[in-house]
């Protein structure tokens, strides 16, 4: 035998290492490795982990193979892992029926198992018992399955297994919304089994999702049919989740180690550079210590203060394990693989020394990785006291295998026996690399000649759909029900995806059929879906963003992303292509939009610069004839393919005649039944809205029906007629006041109600109301005159009654193509027309009343709140439900709509919006604007926990009452006229803070806002009323600079804009619930030093900081319910502002200790209180009104100061409107106030020798 190179002799070593600690505990029926030798449960993630060793040494092996025998090693080796590999393919094969329930409940109870025996393949727990529900380790299986196939091992074996493991791709697919048990089983870190969204399960998911996709389980020797298929969003789902989370774990855990596995090798599921490092550099900062890392903070596991007879822990007990919990050794094994991918020799060698410094070596010379390292139980103190200082001592299992595989690895790699590439075949690594920049291709296709030659005009050259051919042109829904074949497998009793989303990357695509070609268009442009897709401002505003997130997603897949666009009659304005398309497709011409390079061009032109996947799925493959299309998919195909849009239903059309005077008269009764079903408030009860400041005049609100024809739904134009006869500032402009009419009625409609009349009480109101008006109507009179009259308003009026009194399926006696019309029928067609016609109020109604939702409805609550954020429907202060974690479509529509008729409702007021069906439509509206607003630009969203719907809409309502000047009731009726584009314009300066103003074209004024002599530019935001009819009028949001006609000097009318600046501001950042950077944690600090905070009479004890850290999002959750509790925004800001300066307190440590318990609105009171009496001091413009002489003001107590005072300026919750209105910084700024109030405060509470510093910088 000839002598061995020194390689080889080293290589001889491992394998004998892997033989002795690895290889020997393989079971050899199952090919599982039992967790211990007392204990047969093999977990998934473990036997993964221990399996990674033995594959890098057979990789080892094969390079220096120069001898048989190598060869053969190779071979064992190679084996071992495929006989695990199937080993676990066959235990999860076991709970097959588990993986089709899943797919539809993503019950915890429903997941596979966890572990299994290693005897038997079996199950050892029972469903309850455990937490199986862990997602990553199903996660890495896949991944690793991926990575091993890919270097050439052949685990899956039949088409039945490729069916399953492509139904596991199912299973993780919804990871990223999912919540699991986690890497360390136990969801919540207090251990009481509460499942909890975690991003190392998220990161994992994401990984093992691209790892599949378009692989080939049969290797080189497979076809199209053993390719296993992923929808591209899928993954980008969890990116974007991944990427909002980082370095949080999940709601309990502000960091954890098991990060560095999704951050790095196995995973390098993370694309940003920056973000691996901060998170690396987190995990280092926070959880190393001397002998590996912690894995999380406050973790109690096997520390000497841990009660071993229970599970759980008490959430006081937490504190206890704070500065003593275990470090782990295998995440030096992490960390130096890490250093190995990345090249950095310097911090391998130093992390490998530190590992070798702690490996506990045995008689015959292995070194071993121990679990972890405890706290001995009498140095628990001295530890806590200075951590760090205390020798620890090794527990649990020894050596622990998963930590010493990777160790192994690290060797391998350290010492040159395997490339990172060999571990990495599928090039994982490469994500975060810069990548060159996407150009994005799109296609605009015409319906027909007609809007062909209408485009010529433009200069704009486009083809046909039926030029395109032989390339078939499909919505998106064909695709996603194409999808529905994918892992269909009967004897396994598999029935394939059940997801019906395909984003924006799935349609960006081409796919190719047998010998067909199919594009798809984009879901966001399909008609059918939702009102929202027929106002083609909103269209061209989403294609802009869905381009730039194109930019973004698409790196790393193939070809260039192609977008088809077709153009139909819907899209026309008029008869007319509106502008705003027009001028997109110009820049869309030029190769740039909004910082995308983009090319325009016919579908011809970018086959062979496209990415085309083969649909082989759709072959009849268990029928064992998988060229031919399966007969299902033919028939779907053949009746899709060209099929015009439905009929349209001809009954509301009448031929035109004279209009009868009893037709008239009758009409005249049947107005505002739409109206009646409204429940926006934008009372000033709730809202602290009372009696808004301009100049120095107060403007009264009137009750509006007064002051518009009664029962007619007050129209914009009143609005505008008003603008300019309430105030003074507008008089000097020299407007004529228009007079507006009263026409008698003999009852007028009742007065508006005073403060907040509940949902409940409205609508019986409402309804007895509609049943007087109509009681004398016949019915057939009824339907008579809705086929007469032409005003789609009073058709909505008529239909809304007879919804309300007949339902929706009642027989209207009308007859069409021989069936028999119901009231849905005509509320459809009614619906379609209003789509149009762009009438929006009507639209939202109708879409309402046919219980329509919005596609995406639990896509959006999903993508908000997998981002953290909480959502709350409803009205404020009594009627909001919060929504925390994602709910199926149906349930969330019942809670936002009710049930649609009436007389059903028993306890309706459980739902969020009565029956006011135009509301639940703006509800969902919003929410799906909301969700593209986080996708797109989430620092809108920075420090905001809860997005309170409700509260939204109402200060929406409250900035058009605030700029039209009118009053609450037409500021609503304006906001359910907003085209969606201006809705979700108006949304986006919301949340942005931007300041707008109003133009109204008729008079050629601008009102502008005081920055426009400064030249704010394109912030500015204008709602230009024109036409006169209430639903066709459009007024249109637009931003400043877009051709705007005529100004006049705007001095005398920006003056009352002025005022009320700071007092908005914090209005919408109190309704937005926006805080400062790092307020939670501060406030944590301040509950550290104090007995309580109180606020709105809820106390905020201090054992939260026991049981929660700082930076944990529970915590912030806590706060955030407590301050949720104040109803007026403004007043909520300036306690978030007291509590800053609280906080500042703490920070410079002016005070050890602040005492008791702290009501945080006296300290606003007492700042009320200083500010008026300085106001009186300097003669202020406060003396109009809260400091005038005898108003009471600065006599009573903190908490009464102003109390009376109120009563003249109506600032909310009895503090100052121009204390509201004052900047925070400055001499007069809130801050000052606030903390003089502090240190008042605190006068009162120190011994009087001790002088106390407090220095206003």
């Amino acid at each position: 035998m000839r002598t061995r190179s020194n390689s080889g002799v080293r290589l001889d070593y491992y394998q004998r290492v892997v033989h002795k600690l690895i290889l020997d505990h393989q079971q050899p029926v199952t090919g599982l490795f039992p967790a211990s030798p007392h204990n047969d449960h093999a977990w998934i993630r473990d036997n993964l982990y221990c399996i990674l060793a033995v594959w890098g040494l057979s990789m080892a092996f094969k390079k220096i193979a120069d001898q048989d025998e190598d060869r053969a090693k190779t071979y064992e080796l190679e084996q071992s892992c495929v006989k695990l590999m199937r080993g676990l393919l066959m235990a999860m094969m076991q709970q097959k029926d588990k993986v089709e329930k899943f797919k539809s409940t993503q019950h915890p109870h429903d997941s596979l198992h966890a572990k299994y025996s290693s005897i038997t393949g079996r199950i050892v727990v029972k469903d309850n018992e455990w937490g199986h529900l862990q997602i990553d380790a199903i996660s890495l299986y896949l991944l690793i399955l991926a990575q091993m196939t890919a270097s050439g091992l052949q685990i899956v074996f039949s088409l039945d297994e490729v069916a399953f493991i492509q139904n596991l791709v199912f299973y993780i697919e919804s990871a990223y919304c999912t919540p699991d048990y986690g890497i360390w089983e136990r969801g919540d870190k207090t251990n009481h089994g509460l499942p909890e969204l975690n991003a190392s399960s998220i990161g994992m998911a994401k990984a093992a999702l691209e790892a599949m996709n378009e692989l080939d389980l049969f290797g080189a020797r497979g076809g199209p049919s053993s390719v296993i298929h992923v929808l591209a969003d899928e993954a980008q789902k969890c990116q974007a989740v991944l990427q909002s989370m980082l370095p949080r774990e999940s709601n309990s855990k502000e960091l954890d180690s098991g990060l560095l596995s999704i951050i790095s090798y196995p995973a390098f599921a993370v694309d940003d550079p920056q973000l691996i490092a901060k998170t690396r550099d987190t995990i280092v900062s926070k959880l190393q210590g001397k002998y590996g890392c912690k894995r999380f903070l406050r973790d109690g596991h096997k520390t000497p203060r841990e009660d071993p007879s229970r599970l759980y822990y008490e959430p006081w007990e937490l504190r206890m394990f704070e500065n003593i919990e275990c470090e782990w050794p295998l995440f030096f094994c992490y960390l130096i693989l890490d250093y190995c991918f990345q090249g950095d020799k310097v911090n391998l060698t130093e992390y490998m020394q530190k590992l070798e410094k702690i490996m506990i070596r045995k008689d015959d010379g292995i070194k071993l990785v121990p679990e972890l390292y405890s706290v001995p139980g009498d140095k628990a103190h001295l530890e806590q006291i200075e951590p760090g200082s205390q020798e620890r001592i090794p527990l649990g299992r020894c050596p622990f295998i998963w930590a010493q595989s990777l160790y192994i690895l690290g060797k391998l790699l350290q010492e040159g026996f395997l490339a990172v590439g060999e571990l990495d075949p599928l090039n994982r690594r490469l994500c975060s690399e810069k990548k060159p920049d996407v150009v994005v291709q799109i296609v605009i296709l015409a319906e027909d000649n007609e809007i062909r030659d209408k485009l010529l005009e433009y200069d704009l050259h486009v083809q046909t759909i039926s030029e395109v051919a032989p390339i078939e042109v499909q919505p998106a829904r064909v695709l996603s029900h194409l999808y529905t074949y994918l892992g269909r497998n009967k004897k396994l009793g598999l029935s394939g995806r059940k997801s019906r989303d395909v984003g924006i990357l799935s349609t960006s695509k081409l796919y190719s059929l047998n010998e067909r070609i199919f594009a798809f268009t984009p879901q966001f442009s399909d008609m059918q879906r939702f009102f929202i897709a027929s106002d083609y401002e909103l269209m061209v505003d989403m294609l802009k963003a869905e381009i730039a997130f194109l930019k973004s997603s698409w790196q790393n897949l193939l070809g260039r992303p192609l977008v088809v666009l077709t153009l139909n009659d819907m899209n026309l304005d008029q008869g007319k292509i509106p502008m705003a398309m027009i001028t997109t497709m110009k820049k869309l011409k030029s190769g740039y939009i909004n910082g995308t390079r983009v090319t325009l061009g016919n579908l011809g032109d970018f086959l062979s610069t496209s990415a085309i996947t083969n649909l082989s799925f759709l072959g009849s493959q268990e029928e064992g004839y998988p060229d031919k299309l399966n007969p299902q998919v033919q028939s779907y195909l053949e009746e899709h393919l060209l099929r015009s849009f439905s009929s349209r239903l001809s009954v509301l059309s009448r031929p035109s005649g004279v209009r009868h005077a009893r037709a008239l008269r009758r009409r005249m009764s049947v107005r505002g039944a739409i109206k009646k079903t409204r429940s926006i408030n934008v009372d000033s009860d709730t809202l602290g809205m009372e009696g808004e400041y301009v100049g120095s005049h107060l403007l009264e609100r009137k009750p509006s029906w007064l002051e518009v024809e009664p029962g007619r739904s007050p129209s914009p134009e009143d609005a505008k007629k008003r603008a300019f006869t309430k105030g003074t500032s507008t008089t000097s402009l020299g407007i004529t006041t228009p007079t507006i009419e009263i026409s008698k009625e003999s009852t007028p409609p009742p007065p508006k109600e005073e403060g907040t009349v509940k949902n409940v009480l409205l609508r019986n109101r409402t309804t007895s109301e509609s049943q007087n008006i109509y009681a004398e109507q016949e019915t057939d009179e009824l339907i008579a005159m809705l086929r007469e009259t032409e005003s789609l308003d009073e058709q909505g009026d008529i239909l809304q009654y007879l919804v309300d009194t007949h339902g929706l399926e009642f027989n209207t006696g009308m007859q069409e193509n021989g069936k028999h019309v119901t009231v849905k029928d005509l509320l459809k067609v009614l619906y379609e027309k209003a789509c149009s016609q762009k009438l929006w109020g009507l639209v939202r109604h109708t879409a309402g009343m046919l219980g329509k939702r919005v596609e995406d409805l639990a896509k959006a609550v999903t993508d908000l709140l997998v981002r953290q954020k909480q959502i709350t429907v409803g009205m404020p202060p009594n009627n909001e439900h919060t929504i925390i974690a994602p709910l199926p479509e149906n349930e969330l529509r019942q809670l936002i709509h009710v049930s649609l008729r009436r007389e059903k409702h028993g306890n309706d007021d459980k739902k969020a919006y009565g029956d006011d069906e135009s509301t639940a439509m703006l509800t969902q509206e919003l929410l799906v604007y909301l969700a593209m607003f986080i996708r797109t630009e989430p620092q809108l969203f920075l420090e905001m926990l809860r997005l309170r719907v409700g509260l939204i809409i109402q200060v929406m309502a409250t900035e058009l009452s605030r700029t039209l000047s009118c009053d609450g009731e037409e500021a609503s009726e304006h906001l359910l006229n907003l085209s969606p584009f201006e809705m979700k314009n108006l949304l986006h300066h919301i949340l942005s803070g931007k300041e707008f103003a109003i133009n109204s074209a008729n008079s050629l004024i601008d009102i502008k806002e005081k920055f426009a002599k400064n030249k704010v530019g394109r912030g500015n935001f204008s709602i230009v009323s024109n036409k006169s009819n209430r639903y066709t009028k459009k007024s249109q949001i637009l931003l400043e600079g877009q051709g705007l006609q005529g100004t006049i000097d705007e001095a005398p009318i920006t003056e009352p804009d002025r005022q009320g600046q700071w007092l908005r501001r914090r209005r919408l950042d109190g309704a937005l619930n926006r805080v400062p950077r790092d307020f939670y944690q501060r406030v944590w600090a301040v509950l550290e030093k104090c007995q309580g905070l109180i606020i709105q009479g809820k106390v905020l004890q201090p054992n939260l900081t026991q049981e929660m850290t700082s930076g944990e999002l529970k915590f912030a959750l806590a706060v955030e319910t407590v301050l949720n509790s104040i109803p007026q925004p403004e007043y909520r800001q300036l306690v978030v502002e007291a509590l800053m300066v609280l906080t500042l307190v703490v920070e410079y440590k002016a005070v050890n200790h602040l005492g008791g318990t702290i009501t945080v609105e006296h300290l606003v009171h007492k700042a009320n209180q200083i500010f008026l009496e300085d106001q009186t001091r300097c003669s202020g413009d406060a003396t109009l009104c809260c400091a005038k002489e005898g108003a009471g003001a600065g006599t009573g107590g903190a908490g009464a100061a102003g109390a009376a005072g109120a009563l003249v300026c109506g600032g909310a919750a009895g503090v100052c409107q121009l204390l509201y209105d004052s900047a925070p910084s400055g001499r007069f700024g809130t801050m000052t106030y606030l903390a003089r109030a502090v240190a008042a405060l605190l006068a009162d509470r120190l011994p009087a020798h001790e002088p106390v510093e407090c220095a206003i910088t």
